[in-house]
This record gives C-alpha cells, structure tokens and sequence, in this order.
C-alpha cells in the first residue's frame, strides 16, 4: 500500500474544552475511534507564529517570525516540501498568515494594521506547489457569509455563504479531483472561531446566540471580566459549524473510497481567553491561550485512546513526516507522537515551552502541575524577539488551581519551586537557540 493521505484541518483560536458532545458530537466520535491528546498545546499563542512553528518544527524565534506580519523565509523547508520530495501531492487552502511583513515602529504599537491583502507569489507558499486557494489575511479578505481567496495562477475565487462551509466546497472540490496514484497532503486552514477583526466580535452561523445561550460558561471566563458574554455562543456555533464540516469532509472520504487510506490531524494554533487576561484574545501563558485541541485519526492511529501526557503543536511536523516515511532532521524540535501510541515513554518530557510575543517579551513552562512564566521587563513585544534579562510574572499550582485563579509568584514558600521552574525554562531557551537570560524575581 502506498503511503497514506493526510489531512490537517487547522482552526483559528479555538479551546481545548470546545471539543464536548453538544458542540462537537462528529469530532468526539472521530476522537473516540482515533486517539484523543487531551493535554495539547501550543507554544506560541499568536497565529503567525504559531503557524511557523507547524510549518517548520522550528521554535518562532528560529523561523524569524515571532509576531504577526513577518513573512516565513525564502529558505525555510516545511513540511510541504519535505512531503513533496517523497511524491506526495501538497495543497492549501484557506488562511496563511505567513506572507506578508509589517515593520512595526513605537508609534503604531497597539494600532490596527493593515495588512497586504494581495495574492500570495509562489514563492511566499512554503512550498505548497501542487494546490493553491488561500488569503494570506483571510480576515481582511473575507467577512462570515462572503469574501475571496486566490488561487494558484493569483485570480480572485469567491465565496458567498457561511465561510466554514465555502471553504469546506473547496476541499472537497480537492479530493474529488485527486489522482489515487499519488498520496496528498491537503492543509485546510479555518479562520474560525477566530473574530472578525472589523465587526470586532465573532459570528456563529445564523441563530447561534440563541442556540447556545444557557450553555455552561468556563470556570476561567466566569470569574474574570472580558467580553465573553457576548460572544460565547457565536464562537460555540463557530465551533459547531466546523464540526459538521469535518463529518462533509469524512462523508466524501467515505464516498470516494479514500478513508481507508487517509490520515486526519484536527488541531488549532492557539486558544481564547475573551479579554479576560489581557487587552484581547490570546498572548498569554495561561491555558485558555495555549491548551488547544489535537485529534488524529486513520491507520495506525485507530486505537480508540485518549491520551493525557503533556505534547505540543511542534510535536505535529515529525509526526507527519514520520507517517509519511521521511527521515525527520535532527534540527527539527518535536517529537512524533508515534512515541506515544504503545505506552508511555519513559524519556516523554511532559513539559510544554512557550514563547509569547507581542503583549510581551515572554517565556513559559507547563507541566502537569506547574505554570512558570516570565517576561522582559521594559521590552515591546512587537519590536523585540528576546531578550537577556527576565522578570517573573506568573506561578500557578495547577493540580490545586486549574483556572489559574491564583497568582503565587509572590509566595514565599514557593522559592525553591521557582528557582527549579527558572532553571527547567532556561535549558529549554537553550534547545529553542537562544541565549540562556537571567531571570529576576517578580517585582510588584
């Protein structure tokens, strides 16, 4: 048997905990037959880098692209171009976000902007040669119920109807034109939940305020201010209408005799926190920001478990390139998560590392029960990368405070636990490529 297709459905800023039997019944279905990573994370909680990070199996500070509006490198080899040169076929569609660089100054800081909303040239596609249909800012491009892409030769495609379903007639188009003597690998990039940066909220498909009206808000949204109240059921129906289109999606692979030999990733590049940690959505170390969904399912991925060990959005890239057969580069930073099918290995790390641009210069370090976060002191987050000196900012217990209600990196009982967590972050900076910083402790 030839190597199997893979698929990776991409969302735009979706929680973990949407993935529940009223909003999402055909994704616990798919998960219950596959397996389900139910401690997922990024570890970049902006959608530019984060995407770099999946694209390459680099941290973002590696990639270049540590905030929005830097474009991924002529140079840099993805996952397309690795699968391209083991004879898959390589497709996109939907959001890019990797294009298009904006030099940010001290003036503009914190202002919108606006961003190129042009055709992506061929050389700005990371290597996705064989199909093309993609926005690089589908929020610019697009509102909910119409809007356009662009396609391989650079024409204007549109679209009018709710977008998760446009894009979805998209895919599909795909798969029914593809030829079954190559294997492909189709990335499909939503742009929900992710809100309409103009409208400045989200919109669910038709209704969706009153359908999900009374559903149970998140214990972390609920004793916090933001805007959640407003926009939670709009973002539920955003999450259900992918849902649906994911069960359009298995249907065609049903009918087109491709599931047998199909691989399917669902994941997301960061969480939300509906303005409840900071300024706006994400950007932060919290895990409403960072803890975000991960189902596979197809071969030898059918085992129907749920898996809890601690894995990272940049454990994706050689899990694909492993599936695929090709020989995963010693550069690359992730695991494949191949590793934790059988059992778990003794050696798994089980802790998550995250840089936070753009609210902050910042670095984090999840584990099981420890949140460790630090950032520069006097530093932009849009203008500055890293940084040599850091400033405690967060210590949460999690096994006794999940929502991270309680800030104790004033504690003083918790000194030795700092110093371990400083200590742990540090070696992990290192791997990431950048210097090892001192880090202060947290001043009021």
């Amino acid at each position: 048997m030839k190597n199997p297709n893979i698929i990776l459905v991409f969302t735009d800023q979706q929680r973990y905990d949407t993935i529940q039997k009223e909003i999402t019944p055909n994704l616990l279905h798919i998960a219950k037959k596959g397996i389900h990573f139910t401690n997922a994370f990024t570890c970049q909680p902006v959608c530019g880098p984060a995407r770099s990070c999946l694209q390459t199996g680099l941290y973002a500070t590696q990639t270049g692209c540590y905030r929005n509006g830097i474009a991924l490198p002529l140079d840099a080899t993805t996952i397309a171009h690795h699968l391209s040169k083991a004879g898959y076929n390589v497709g996109y569609i939907g959001k890019w976000h990797l294009a298009s660089t904006i030099l940010p100054s001290k003036e503009n800081i914190g202002k919108k902007v606006d961003y190129q909303v042009k055709p992506i040239p061929p050389e700005r596609r990371g290597g996705y040669k064989d199909y093309w249909l993609a926005a690089d800012l589908l929020e610019f491009t697009s509102q909910p119920y119409k809007g356009h892409l662009f396609n391989a030769e650079m024409d204007k495609v549109e679209f009018e109807g709710y977008r998760v379903d446009c894009l979805t007639d998209f895919a599909l188009k795909f798969l029914e034109k593809y030829k079954k003597d190559q294997p492909f690998f189709l990335f499909l990039s939503y742009l929900e939940p992710h809100h309409q940066n103009e409208l400045e909220r989200f919109v669910g498909p038709k209704n969706s305020k009153e359908k999900y009206k009374n559903f149970t808000i998140p214990k972390d949204l609920k004793a916090s201010e933001g805007d959640w109240e407003q926009n939670y059921p709009d973002y539920l129906g955003c999450c259900a209408s992918i849902d649906k289109n994911i069960q359009r999606i298995f249907n065609k692979l049903e009918e087109l005799e491709l599931m047998e030999n199909t691989i399917l990733f669902f994941t997301s590049d960061h969480g939300c926190h509906f303005k409840t940690r900071n300024w706006e959505y994400k950007r932060s170390c919290h895990d409403a920001s960072i803890h975000i969904p991960l189902i596979v399912y197809g071969s030898q991925f059918l085992i129907g478990k749920k898996i809890k060990e601690l894995v990272s959005i940049i454990d994706i890239p050689p899990t694909i390139l492993k599936i695929a057969g090709v020989h995963i580069p010693p550069y690359i930073k992730g695991r494949p998560l191949q590793d934790l099918i059988e059992e778990t290995p003794k050696e798994w790390p089980n802790k998550i590392f995250i840089q936070i641009s753009e609210s902050q210069v910042g670095r984090a370090i999840r584990t099981k029960k420890w949140k460790y976060s630090v950032r520069a002191p006097h530093k932009s987050g849009f203008l500055f990368s890293k940084s040599k000196v850091y400033c405690e900012d967060f210590l949460y217990d999690l096994e006794n405070d999940l929502f991270e209600q309680n800030n104790l990196i004033e504690d003083p009982q918790h000194i030795n636990i700092r110093k371990k967590l400083a200590t742990l972050l540090k070696k992990h900076m290192k791997n990431a490529g950048e210097e090892i910083p001192e880090i202060i402790p947290y001043k009021g």
